[in-house]
């Protein structure tokens, strides 16, 4: 009789061969679920009642088809239902019946019955299952759509060719039709003239080297940089376009055989299968569209003429007489010729408005549009003559400080310019002849700096002279000289 113990009986016997990383509890293992019974339950499988629930074959999901509970509804608003629609289920906000004008809880009438809401409890596996809940019989809908689809598009192909003679191999013949120009209908993003696929006997490029240090990473352009010469080589032939010799005009063969495939040309070619063909369909249509050039030019040229000549110099252009009658004028211009036709203006022309002699836009003047009679720019504004334009001349002259008020209201003269000479003028120069700082002016002086102070307090106030001139005859009280100042005689 064995002594072996069964397989299946766990044991708390450490075994000395077990690895620790083995015999070890993970950091996420609880302690309080450890049985002390068995170190290895955490390697063993769990086969509890949780896993089996948490399982795809018994994931759950939502009742279809029920939105309400089966218990009767309510008869009277209940305090903390929904609002709106009288539900306990849900608050107001959350509603999605129709805003009513009165609500629930307020009529009391129309109370709406609970909605079912049930908890679904998903598994690891579950959360992540895509298919989960999804209802196999409801996709036969759609697979039905289709099946009348093609069933149309069997019906249309045979009455196409004639009826329904072909039987079942005319229908294969066509689906093999159809198949085969959706693959040959790719335009022009199939590239016959490179290889975008790597043949079984080609090398790759990370084999060609399998030196460690050969290949570089760039950080600027974030590529590879392969120093090896045969890896150059080969990378430098990829997506290589030759731009000499034949290869221009095969690219125009080639574009044209994808344009005969594309307008479903009677004529279709294929380059690969018969350039010969192919070459010979070009050159005929490049004939053809030479030969009907051609013809239009010539009918343009006999039907409006054609200039063959240069044009000829002024000395072979003699005036030339003419039996015909002409009549001029006094300027040399011919009588009853055509006038000169004016084009039109999407402005009104020639309209004056509000007493103006002139028109808006006749006068410029400081990048601004007005009037020429009186000046103004105020579109809108009433002409005012000869005095509109004076005043706004003084108006200009005033704001510059170049009129002068009068001395008293009650004479009579106008108010007065400036001379020009003593705006502009600086003062004569005067002797060189001993002169104390605090010497009186002469009157005549006095007379032209009481109306340059004038001109000068309409511009700024007071001015850099005036102060300066303030400054050295200040007197200055606690000086001990000062009361020497002004005399004739000076103390030795």
């Amino acid at each position: 009789m064995s002594n072996k113990k069964p397989a299946d009986n766990k044991s708390n016997d450490r075994n000395e061969y077990i690895p620790s990383f083995i015999s070890k509890k993970p950091f996420y293992v609880s302690d309080a679920l450890a049985s002390d019974s068995d170190y290895l339950e955490h390697q063993r499988l769990q086969n509890d009642s949780r896993e089996k629930n948490d399982s795809l074959a018994n994931a759950k999901w939502y009742t279809r088809g029920s939105t309400t509970t089966t218990a009767p509804k309510a008869t009277k608003y209940s305090k903390g239902a929904c609002e709106n629609c009288g539900s306990m289920s849900h608050k107001g906000k959350d509603c999605l019946q129709r805003k009513r004008k009165h609500g629930a809880k307020w009529t009391g009438r129309d109370i709406a019955g609970d909605e079912k809401v049930e908890e679904v409890r998903l598994g690891w596996d579950a959360k992540r299952d895509r298919w989960n809940g999804f209802e196999a019989g409801e996709y036969r809908e759609v697979v039905e759509d289709f099946e009348v689809v093609e069933e149309m598009k069997k019906r249309k192909a045979r009455a196409a060719a004639g009826g329904e003679e072909g039987g079942d191999g005319e229908d294969v013949d066509g689906e093999e039709g159809a198949k085969y120009e959706e693959e040959t209908d790719m335009g022009r993003k199939q590239s016959t003239s490179t290889r975008q696929l790597r043949l079984r006997e080609d090398t790759a490029k990370y084999l060609l080297n399998l030196d460690l240090d050969s290949a570089k990473y760039d950080p600027k352009t974030r590529s590879m940089l392969d120093t090896a010469t045969s890896t150059n080589e080969l990378i430098a032939e990829d997506g290589f376009q030759k731009a000499s010799g034949d290869a221009a005009e095969f690219e125009r063969a080639t574009r044209y055989a994808w344009e005969t495939q594309e307008r479903g040309d009677g004529d279709r070619i294929h380059l690969q299968a018969n350039p010969t063909e192919a070459q010979l369909t070009r050159k005929r249509k490049a004939e053809d569209d030479i030969s009907k050039q051609e013809k239009r030019k010539k009918e343009l040229a006999d039907k409006y003429g054609a200039q063959d000549a240069v044009v000829k110099s002024l000395g072979g252009l003699v005036a030339e007489s003419s039996e015909r009658y002409v009549e001029y004028d006094e300027r040399g211009r011919i009588k009853g010729a055509e006038k000169e036709r004016k084009e039109k203006s999407m402005y009104a022309e020639d309209v004056l408005v509000n007493n103006h002699t002139s028109v808006w836009g006749s006068w410029w003047e400081k990048f601004q549009w007005g009037y020429a009679c009186c000046h103004s720019t105020v579109k809108n504004s009433f002409c005012t003559g000869e005095e509109g334009r004076r005043a706004a001349e003084e108006a200009e002259l005033f704001s510059k400080g170049l009129l002068l008020l009068p001395a008293a209201e009650e004479d009579g003269d106008a108010i007065k310019e400036v001379p020009r000479t003593m705006e502009v003028e600086e003062d004569p120069p005067e002797e060189k002849t001993a002169h104390a700082p605090n010497a009186p002016d002469r009157p005549e002086k006095q007379k032209m700096d009481e109306s340059r102070r004038r001109m000068e307090e309409l511009k700024a106030g007071i001015t850099e002279d005036e102060m300066e001139r303030y400054r050295k005859e200040k007197t200055n009280k606690s000086d001990p000289m000062a009361a020497m100042l002004g005399m004739d005689e000076l103390v030795g």
